[in-house]
């Protein structure tokens, strides 16, 4: 038996002739976990599998999404050449035709409708590199003030809420090692079990560690099943939780008066209105009884530290910001920031979604969180980028205020790069016809999406295992993502198509870069002085210290592990807190005899964003190959709806037909829709295009609509 084993293992060994190791990091989530590529070259075929590396962020974990992430790269529908449409079929064509193309039509559009007729959509899952060239590319190359990105409809609420309040917004205070030591944590609207599965060991340490873990959620998910406490509110009434959250806080005297007092600005204006609110309106309003909000408040008030996590079920709505802002009045008002196992973390959705809000893809920003309409920031970066002050674009508009402009005729060109808009925004029927509008659409992509389908020229760019660059992850650590698996065909890194049509544009100075490491160079010069300063970071570092917090300002500087110590990011070193109505500004959706139901939206564990990546991996599709709606049993029951059956449901704005699955844990007047899927299947359709006045933000997460089985039964 021993011999024939030996005999076994030798022949494994010679069919195995090669191995080689790529070191990458997964593309999906904000964990940007550290991986590694292992292809075996066999006799007859090539083998990949994908293993977790250390790294301070996930320490070697990967999860489903990570461990299949490289099946999306090595797919055989992945784009390897320029394709330009004729006669509604793509056809192969050279670079040289495709730059001359894009040189053509971008020429005829601006000298016949001036610079703001092209505009420039990008993505949170680009590297900083890419993310910061491409505002470069729009404002430099192009000279629109139309340049806007995918992470508006998911970091846009914690970014501008944190920037309020603290005058300034990474997406945690405080580094996660501090996670499995604090005493008390508040998950609000967050499913990271499914989101960010590799982040659930810290809170499950601090469980462990003893910590109470309250979770704010209609739906129980895996990530309520650790909570000790669940607030399974109505749709859309957080702000108004965290009111009821807030009074019993100020009334109880869980207060930190020393600490508002000294380092914080607002809080009486807040006590007054909290003061003027009733119990019995937040409970009504909210659906959460009042002895939770008073055990909430007590946990969160009474232990020594705290922290509290926010991501979309909070954000994405027409008063995100605004409840976001609430939710950090409560961890101010009992001083829990600034302090070791204290502070506030965005847990934030895409890969770089922190980093590429932060270096000039937000329409009113420029590199290093500065303002396109401030004067002295506008002069430093022209300085940077060798142009005049006057001619660098003042500030657009947001995504989807964009595709509004170009359903209007106001915008006729646009260039994408790694987005699928016509799925992944608000009224998703509105969406794809603005784009059918345009005169001249450029797509930058591995495949052909919903929205590349489109467009008049796709161009083929490279994927997270060829493509070097840094990423900033949930925590404000800048990562390296080292990237050298080789090419086929013909694609580019998306940094390289961007250099490439400069120069047909006549703008090659400003983008003769030759490497990433090149353009994150210059990236430190732009962001130097910068609330988001990266210049004390250099790829030598990266490499040795396995990622940097930033801000960090010279080459000595270790990093930032822990913001607002001694004062917080505005002028006069102090918080500012504000009162937040119970009322959104621009009203949600309401339940009516019509449309009787709350639909909520959200992701599973398998997929990630509009699953163009992740359906081209046959081991996540599998999991979940079609989209569903989750519905309580009592009200399937009183729909007459079977589990497991095609359903009809409807908003105002359009109908999809998914699947029905029971669940007791969900509230029984709502329903939940996962957002992976498109056509028929895409949840986006339902949704209402209102968006938050402070930061533009879609109301995902608060629809009305009415179900009904998908095919009418037989009477007989």
């Amino acid at each position: 038996m021993t011999e024939m084993l030996l005999k076994y293992f030798r022949e494994q060994q010679k069919q195995a002739e090669t191995e080689r190791i790529y070191n990458t990091q997964c593309p999906y989530c904000s964990m940007q976990c550290k991986m590694q590529l292992v292809e075996q070259t066999h006799v007859k075929r090539k083998t990949y599998k994908t293993i977790g590396r250390d790294n301070p962020t996930s320490q070697g974990r990967l999860c489903i999404k990570g461990m299949n992430a490289h099946q999306h790269p090595l797919h055989k529908d992945r784009i390897q050449y320029p394709l330009l449409k004729v006669n509604g079929e793509f056809v192969k064509i050279s670079w040289r035709e495709a730059l001359d193309y894009i040189k053509e039509h971008v020429t005829e559009i601006q000298e016949k409708n001036g610079a703001d007729a092209l505009g420039v959509y990008g993505s949170a899952s680009i590297t900083n590199e890419e993310a910061y060239l491409l505002g470069k590319f729009a404002r430099v190359a192009l000279k629109t003030k139309y340049i806007d990105y995918n992470g508006r409809l998911c970091m846009s609420a914690a970014a501008s809420a944190a920037s309020k309040t603290f005058g300034m917004d990474r997406g945690f205070t405080n580094s996660l090692q501090e996670i499995p030591f604090t005493e008390c944590i508040m998950l609000a609207g967050t499913n990271i079990a499914e989101c960010q599965p590799t982040i659930m060991p810290y809170f499950e340490k601090a469980k462990e560690n003893g910590a109470f873990i309250i979770a704010i959620d209609p739906r129980e998910t895996g990530t309520t099943k650790i909570a000790d406490l669940h607030l399974k509110l109505k749709p859309g009434s957080d702000a108004a939780l965290a009111n009821g959250i807030l009074k019993v806080i100020i009334e109880e005297n869980y207060l930190d008066e020393r600490f508002l007092q000294e380092r914080v600005n607002g809080f009486e204006e807040v006590m007054q209105y909290v003061a003027s609110l009733e119990f019995s309106v937040i409970e009504e309003k909210t659906g959460v009884p009042l002895e939770k909000m008073y055990q909430a408040a007590r946990m969160f008030g009474q232990r020594e530290t705290g922290m509290i996590f926010t991501a979309r079920g909070v954000e994405q709505q027409t008063d995100g910001s605004a409840a976001v802002r609430n939710f950090l009045n409560i961890l101010l008002s009992v001083g829990k920031i600034g302090k070791p196992r204290c502070g506030y973390g965005a847990i934030t959705g895409q890969g770089n979604g922190q980093g590429a809000r932060e270096h000039g893809q937000k329409a009113d920003q420029l590199p290093g969180y500065r303002s396109i309409e401030n004067h002295e920031h506008r002069m430093y970066i022209a300085d940077v980028w060798n142009i005049e002050e006057k001619d660098l674009p003042r500030k657009g508009v947001s995504a989807y205020e964009m595709i509004e402009k170009i359903h209007d005729g106001e915008i006729k060109g646009l260039f994408l790069v790694c987005s699928n808009p016509t799925v992944s925004n608000p009224n998703a029927n509105f969406v794809k016809k603005a784009f059918e509008k345009l005169e001249f659409l450029v797509v930058a992509d591995l495949f052909e999406s919903e929205t590349a389908k489109l467009a008049n020229l796709i161009l083929p760019a490279s994927s997270y295992l060829e493509d070097e660059g840094t990423m900033t992850n949930v925590e404000g650590r800048v990562t390296l993502r080292e990237a050298s698996f080789p090419r086929r065909g013909e694609i580019k890194h998306d940094w390289e198509i961007l250099c490439e049509i400069a120069k047909v544009l006549g703008k090659e100075e400003y983008f003769s870069f030759s490497s990433a490491e090149e353009i994150f160079n210059e990236l430190r010069i732009a962001s130097k002085g910068g609330i988001a300063d990266y210049s004390g970071i250099t790829y030598e570092r990266l490499r040795a210290e396995k990622g940097i917090l930033w801000p960090c300002r010279s080459l000595t500087d270790k990093g930032t592990e822990r913001l607002f110590e001694t004062r917080f990011a505005h002028s006069d070193g102090k918080a500012m807190m504000v009162p937040v109505s119970n009322q959104a500004i621009v009203p949600k959706a309401k339940i009516t005899k019509k449309y009787p139901l709350y639909l909520t939206t959200g992701r599973v564990v398998s997929h990630y964003l509009t699953g163009v990546q992740t359906r081209k991996s046959a081991s996540l599709s599998a999991r979940n190959f079609e989209s569903f709606m989750e519905i309580h049993p009592s009200t399937a029951k009183k729909y007459e709806i079977s589990n497991q059956e095609l359903v009809q449901i409807e908003s105002s704005y359009g109908r999809i037909v998914v699947r029905s699955k029971f669940s007791e844990g969900i509230r029984p007047d709502t329903v939940f829709v996962p957002f992976h899927w498109a056509d028929s299947q895409n949840v986006n359709n339902l949704v209402s295009e209102k968006l938050d006045p402070a930061c533009k933000m879609p109301g995902f997460k608060v629809s009305a609509v009415n179900i009904s089985p998908s095919v009418k039964r037989s009477s007989y």
